[in-house]
């Protein structure tokens, strides 16, 4: 069946409410027709809501395959998930799920090998799953553990303490915090924080988020009576992270002023807690990350002069650029991150777009490589300098993660917790291939599929991209695109430009003023698949997620003729207003402004919800959001979906599905990702056409 045959008639798309907003950027009108919707707890907004929840389920309850697709989905999500563990004063911690569970559950052991106790349930904290753990640190002797838990998918947290012999809370209660941990001190009768300035009554979900201070919480004291340690009132943007040094000598401050890894480095001796913060290096102009220290010399990684990174020593004494002494040199991979355990650098290094682990000894000299499964993602390697030992997963496009114990000394790695699977992971492969972007820039993809997949041109294929803010894809298993390689389907994932896949410069490439080479990157993923017979356009779906909604949203509206489907899932699709709401000022170093006139010219070339055209064909689209996600507000993907409805030329269908007590997607429970993917993958096999087994 032809996706033109089961389209839903713009006429029976709700009436959004309008306005005739019209704002003016450097002489320069722009419209602004469905800013009422920009107010998610109006009158309107909310009828608006329902009506258009009720068209998107009419529509997917009608697709047979749904409930088929969502009891696979349930099976193939059932298997064990556990996070490395981390140990702390002869304690070990780590996170269980037994499969199905909402949330993960906080285990405690006393050794190893031994029984665990559970210490934290966050399922008993809500009863549907939606309170969440948004952080867990334990202090310094693995007596007291403060955490922080987040509501309906919100990215405020409030911070609590709790008891780990007793698994009993303290009275204390810490709220108004957001992008923050907690860093005890050593004595473990207290610890450093971040928070922001209680927003005012009703704002809290859509109110920007500035002047964020620093503060010591006593254990036992109301927060009322928290020491203010940093703040800068003259930079409303300025965040400053906590740490203090493992052997409880200093305190240090590294401040950022936007999603940029770009940081400006503060320390003080922790004792004198009258002493001001002194400058120690950095202008915002590289990424300074502390990762240990040897009394006054202390060791970063840093992009400074070395765009893949490397690792410097700096003496706090003379911090001078020219007295920096390299302990390890900028190499041909990118390095993504460095743990000081065992007496070790344990470096993370992405190769293409894979993991490769390699071992220093303090003064910089190799020893050893950490022999990992195959290709895939290794994370964790979380430690103390005294460490003998530490934990890692490792996993891959067709692999949950298995949990290895290293031995730092040795380099032996061990199973310590694998899942039992309800599939075969050895039907499956992935191949990472490249291909020319529009430029000529070689871009990496990784494809997965069933092992003996034949290039017939008519594969259904979706294909998933980012694209941005330094962050790279990795191979990660996912129960979804599992499902999807089940049905015959590929599932291909483009590391575009503006990610973190090979260092700054490749960031840089895919940011501001070059924004749009990381859509003609994607673009080219999809040609690239049609010209080698993987598939073709009726048959190939695009998604993203946040900035990778942007993406797809930049993508149909640039080329609708090339895709089958388009799934933008909370995705930043007003690039003329994004910083005005909560967080978003920060997105500013990757987007631009629109307040800064060239910038203005490239966000509008490209802004999805500016580029949708009247009696233009779009492809079928679903397009996902929340009602609680407190960093890409709702209205995003409210007004592009109106906009959409109201200029779609064709019977192809238009929808928007919004979840409720849900935000950005961290924490969400595992029962409302499942509903989600499960409606996706059957959309995509009704809109595709994908054949399924009866």
């Amino acid at each position: 069946m032809e996706a033109g045959d089961i389209g839903t008639s713009s006429k029976k798309y709700p009436e959004a409410p309008r306005s005739e907003t019209v704002d003016v950027y450097h002489g320069v009108k722009v419209a602004d027709p469905y800013r009422p919707l920009e107010d998610p707890d109006s009158a309107p907004t909310r009828a608006w809501v329902e009506a258009e929840n009720t068209i998107t389920n009419g529509f997917l309850q009608a697709i047979p395959q749904r409930d088929a697709i969502r009891a696979r989905l349930t099976q193939l999500w059932d298997y064990e998930k556990y996070s490395p563990p981390r140990q702390d004063g002869g304690r070990f911690f780590f996170t269980y799920n037994t499969g199905l569970q909402n949330q993960g559950v906080l285990y405690t052991l006393d050794a190893i090998d031994g029984q665990p106790r559970p210490l934290l349930d966050p399922n008993t904290l809500s009863s549907d799953g939606t309170v969440a753990l948004a952080g867990t640190v334990p202090s310094d002797d693995g007596k007291l553990l403060a955490y922080g838990v987040a509501a309906a998918g919100s990215d405020w947290n409030e911070w609590k303490v709790r008891d780990v012999a007793t698994g009993k809370d303290l009275n204390d209660r810490l709220q108004w915090i957001k992008f923050s941990s907690a860093s005890w001190t050593p004595d473990g009768k207290g610890f450093f924080y971040g928070r922001f300035p209680a927003p005012l009554p009703g704002q809290d979900l859509k109110a920007a988020n500035y002047f964020q201070k620093v503060y010591y919480h006593r254990i036992g004291s109301p927060q009322s009576d928290d020491v203010l340690t940093w703040e800068d009132p003259e930079h409303k943007e300025w965040e400053a992270a906590p740490k203090v040094t493992d052997d409880g000598a200093y305190l240090i401050l590294s401040i950022a002023k936007g999603t940029d890894a770009k940081h400006r480095v503060l320390f003080r001796p922790l004792a004198d807690a009258q002493a001001a913060p002194t400058h120690l290096v950095g202008e915002f102009d590289a990424e300074y990350e502390f990762l240990d220290n040897d009394g006054p010399v202390f060791w970063f990684k840093t992009n400074k002069n070395a765009p893949r990174g490397r690792v410097v020593a700096i003496d706090v004494r003379n911090p001078q650029p020219e007295r920096w002494v390299e302990l390890v040199p900028q190499a041909e991979e990118t390095l993504d991150g460095v743990d000081v355990v065992g007496g070790r650098f344990l470096a993370n290094y992405l190769k293409d777009a894979h993991t490769v682990v390699r071992v220093f000894d303090l003064t910089g000299k190799h020893v050893r490589d950490v022999d990992l499964p195959g290709l895939g993602t290794a994370v964790g390697f979380g430690g103390k300098r005294r460490d003998g030992q530490t934990f890692y997963g490792f996993t891959s496009y067709s692999t949950p993660a298995t949990i290895y114990r290293y031995d730092v000394a040795t380099g032996r790695s061990t199973v310590w917790r694998t899942p039992t699977l309800k599939f075969n992971p050895d039907d499956y492969e992935t191949v990472q291939v490249f291909y020319p972007s529009k430029d000529g820039t070689k871009i990496p993809m990784f494809l997965s599929s069933k092992k003996g997949l034949k290039k017939t041109g008519a594969n259904p294929t979706l294909l998933y991209g980012y694209g941005g803010f330094n962050i790279p894809l990795t191979p990660a298993f996912s129960a979804g695109p599992l499902a999807w390689m089940e049905l015959g389907g590929v599932f291909a994932v483009a590391n575009l430009r503006g990610g973190g896949e090979y260092g700054e410069s490749w960031h840089q490439a895919g940011a501001r003023l070059k924004k749009q080479n990381v859509f003609d990157d994607f673009v080219s993923a999809a040609e690239w698949l049609i010209a080698e017979k993987y598939t073709n356009s009726s048959k190939l779906a695009i998604s993203g997620r946040s900035n990778g909604g942007l993406l797809v949203g930049a993508c149909m509206t640039q080329r609708p003729d090339l895709f089958g489907a388009c799934l933008p899932g909370v995705g930043v699709h007003d690039m003329l207003r994004f910083h005005k709401f909560t967080i978003g000022w920060a997105w500013v170093d990757d987007y631009g402004s629109s307040d800064d006139a060239e910038q203005f010219k490239a966000l509008l070339a490209y802004s999805p919800l500016h580029n949708v055209k009247p009696g233009t064909c779009y492809p079928p689209t679903l397009i996902t959001t929340a009602d609680h996600d407190d960093r890409v507000v709702p209205a995003h993907s409210f007004k592009f979906a109106a906009t959409l409805q109201a200029a779609q030329s064709c019977r192809n269908p238009i929808l928007i599905r919004i979840e409720t007590k849900a935000g950005h997607g961290a924490g969400k429970p595992t029962a409302k990702i499942i509903e989600e993917a499960a409606d996706q993958y059957a959309f995509l096999v009704k809109i595709l056409g994908v054949e399924t087994k009866p």
